[in-house]
């Protein structure tokens, strides 16, 4: 039977009726069928470059053995990534350039991800991720118009499934070192009659983490129902998780971190930890966690929601909307020991003649979030040469954040649950931007314009510094991105060039932690790219050169502002600049050699710390300010390599090393050796071979051993000093990682 070959063009988002390979069916009988490959969200990413890295299923399932997606991303070009519980599964992270969580851009088949007020990615909200996803863009630079957050340096855009042609199911078990276990169970209609699939993922991982007490149990559903009409296709998508998380947050002190038994008795006195404590951090070894109390726990569930509708209007003009709706509650659980009873607006408790001004007690911080909107792009091929996207977004994020007491010792005249801050948060934002494409005689220039607008306000009372304060504020801003980009392409060579503006507004922690008179201002990024890509016979290799210059770009300097908050501050000047160079070649039909490093300088001129200076007499308290002139931005280390070898002997059997090597990162922005990570090589093995069996189409088992070589490192940690009596006291804290471990998988396929 022949198929009809549809192709759809979009702007903001494309779909493809591909023709299907030849099948096999009933032996010797051969037919064509029609393949949905699903929505791609390419009209937010950048045209194929050097600063781009793209993903694909096939290598996220080869090393997907139920680890968070930021650890399936570690060995991707100037990544480093991070995982409180040292393992890979529960609250892990990255850095892309040294670019934090925060100014990273994530969008889910368009679908902003980010969190609107502290535009963070939290991975750990979305278990077992790599399964429902088809590609991923992962996108270094200023980046094309995005929906949400402005992207501030970095950019991922993920694309969920393809429909199959065939109706299919898949199983993926996988197990190892510090009781992991994961199960995921996939199934999908195929395409019925032409018009209709639908598709289902049900996964659950446990792990207890490499840390103390890290435990993390997740589980996760996605779905996704697609409806296909002669012009139009309808497809809704529902991804669910829920994690609940024991705390690993704190960090290990240094002392216990390099096993300094009289630095752990220092660190102890100086911060009045109980001789339980004590006994905790000098007995716990590298896996020590502070938290000790039993439901020390993050518990969070969100849920997305998307409706996609494209509609074919003729063969030059297309039309792509989206609908989207993302809930999420949940709160964190802590013990706290004499707390002061006023932190929480209580009296203090008259027993006889003695009055008790402090409690320990157990309370419960509550998020409980709405983030609904619309995005749409309209696409129109002007000429053979001359195409442009109109496209945009209306966003609406309401969110409600309180306090609650669920047991003290002396609880005054408290009440159960009842909330000791209550504040709630309003954001809207509108966002438009016109795109254009002219390519001409191996010539592709785009030109990029967006305009931004946001209001955000947030009513009530919360905790800043541990005092009950009003953080009610209004501000309102305007945005306007314009970037521009080339691409000239010569046979086998390429040249890509680019310059880009990007605006972005403070986070809700900038806000609430200060007052309309010295809040924060708005950061500004220039970002220049310019790269060359060659192909020759076996070779493949590339170089890109970037400068990101910031102005008013927020840092934590250690300042206290009129709030007495340790909030972030404006420096004036600082930059990101360096060269990322990759190369892969294939040295026979078996032997496959990868890398990618990157090298570059990450400036802050003119810094300015503060330090926190105590008092025997009043006024008890002042801070110090330190000027260290040009210094390194914390956390961006200045090389990052990457190394992998493949290793092909059968079609059946595939083994792999890949190692990365990580620069010394700053943990502040002074430059200072003694606070900071040092520099940290790991290796990891992966092995998989696919099993001759006949009741399923495909079975592969697989081994992973991460660290091969158990080296003992940490990559992520924090610091703060202070002085007291004439000398400086600092206290560094790091996240220690796990020595070699392992991880087994089975999938099946039928």
């Amino acid at each position: 039977m022949k198929t009809r070959f549809l192709p759809f063009i979009f702007g903001l988002s494309h779909v493809v009726l591909a023709q299907q390979n030849p099948a096999k069916v009933a032996g010797d009988t051969i037919r064509r069928i029609q393949d949905v490959e699903g929505v791609v969200v390419n009209g937010l990413r950048a045209k194929d470059a050097p600063n781009n890295t793209t993903v694909f299923k096939s290598a996220l399932n080869t090393k997907n053995f139920g680890q968070d997606m930021p650890t399936l991303l570690e060995f991707t070009p100037s990544v480093v990534t991070t995982s409180d519980a040292g393992a890979g599964i529960g609250y892990s992270g990255l850095r892309i350039r040294g670019v934090d969580a925060s100014r990273i851009n994530v969008t889910i088949n368009g679908v902003p991800v980010n969190d609107p007020e502290s535009h963070d990615v939290y991975w750990v909200n979305m278990p077992d991720l790599a399964g429902s996803i088809e590609n991923m863009q992962v996108q270094r630079g200023v980046g094309s118009s995005t929906n949400g957050a402005a992207a501030f340096g970095a950019s991922v855009n993920i694309k969920t499934n393809d429909l199959r042609a065939l109706p299919a199911a898949r199983i993926d078990l996988s197990g190892g070192s510090f009781g992991t276990l994961r199960g995921t169970v996939q199934a999908s209609t195929g395409l019925l009659n032409n018009r209709f699939s639908l598709d289902a993922r049900l996964s659950e991982i446990r792990s207890d983490g490499y840390l103390d007490r890290s435990r993390a149990d997740l589980r996760s559903l996605a779905l996704t129902a697609t409806y296909l009409t002669k012009k139009s296709i309808w497809k809704a998508v529902v991804l669910n998780g829920a994690e609940r998380t024991y705390q690993a947050w704190y960090g290990t002190p240094e002392s216990r971190y390099r096993a300094d038994e009289q630095g752990m008795l220092d660190y102890a006195a100086r911060n009045g930890l109980s001789e339980m404590e004590t006994a905790n951090l000098l007995n716990a070894g590298r896996t020590y966690n502070y938290y000790t109390y039993a439901n020390q726990v993050d518990n969070y569930n969100q849920d997305n929601y998307q409706l996609h509708f494209i509609h074919r209007f003729s063969a030059k003009t297309n039309l792509n909307v989206a609908a989207h709706y993302t809930y999420g509650r949940g709160y964190y659980e802590e013990y706290r020991t004499q707390d002061d009873l006023s932190v929480y607006g209580l009296a203090p408790v008259v027993v006889g003649t003695d009055s008790i001004m402090s409690t320990d007690l157990i309370r419960r911080r509550w998020l409980d979030n709405h983030f609904v909107g619309l995005i749409y792009g309209f696409n129109h091929q002007y000429s053979e040469f001359w195409k442009f996207t109109l496209g945009g977004a209306a966003n609406r994020y309401t969110g409600e954040h309180f306090g609650e007491i669920i047991w003290a010792e002396f609880a005054s005249n408290s009440q159960i649950y009842e909330r000791y801050y209550d504040n709630s948060a309003n954001k809207s934002e509108l966002s438009t931007y016109l795109k254009s494409n002219y390519t001409r005689k191996g010539w592709d220039l785009q030109l990029d314009l967006q305009y931004r607008a946001i209001a955000y306000s947030f009513l009530g009372v919360d905790q800043v510094s541990g005092v009950l304060s009003d953080v009610t504020q209004n501000v309102q801003y305007h945005f306007f991105n314009p970037k521009m980009a080339f691409v000239k392409t010569m046979g086998t060579h390429k040249i890509f060039g680019s310059v880009g503006l990007a605006n972005r507004e403070p986070v809700r922690r900038d806000f609430r932690e200060s007052t309309p008179e010295n809040r924060p201002l708005p950061e500004r990024m220039y970002d220049a790219e310019l790269a060359y890509r060659t192909a020759y016979k076996r070779w493949t290799a590339q170089a890109n050169l970037f400068l990101m210059y910031y102005q008013d770009q927020l840092v934590l300097t250690g300042q206290i502002n009129d709030v007495g908050g340790y909030t972030r501050t404006n420096v004036d000047q600082s930059y990101r600049a360096g060269l990322e160079l990759e190369f892969a070649y294939q040295m026979s039909e078996k032997w496959r050699l990868q890398g990618a490093t990157t090298l570059s300088q990450n400036k802050i001129l003119n810094f300015v710390e503060y330090v926190d200076v105590y008092l025997d007499e009043a006024p008890y308290y002042t801070q110090a300010q330190i000027e260290h002139g040009t210094t390194d931005l914390a956390f961006s280390p200045n090389f990052i390599h990457t190394l992998g070898l493949q290793y092909q002997p059968t079609a059946a059997l595939s083994l792999a090393l890949q190692s990365k090597y990580v620069s010394r990162q700053y943990l502040d922005n002074t430059s200072n050796v003694a606070r900071s990570l040092d520099p940290f090589t790991f290796t990891n093995f992966i092995c998989n071979y696919k099993v001759k069996q006949n009741f399923a189409k495909e079975m592969e088992i697989g081994l992973l051993v991460n660290n091969l070589f158990n080296a003992l490192y940490a990559n992520n940690g924090y610091t703060f000093s202070y002085q007291y009596g004439g000398q400086t006291t600092t206290e560094n804290f790091y996240y220690p990682q796990a020595g070699r471990h392992f991880l087994v998988k089975m999938n099946i396929q039928f």
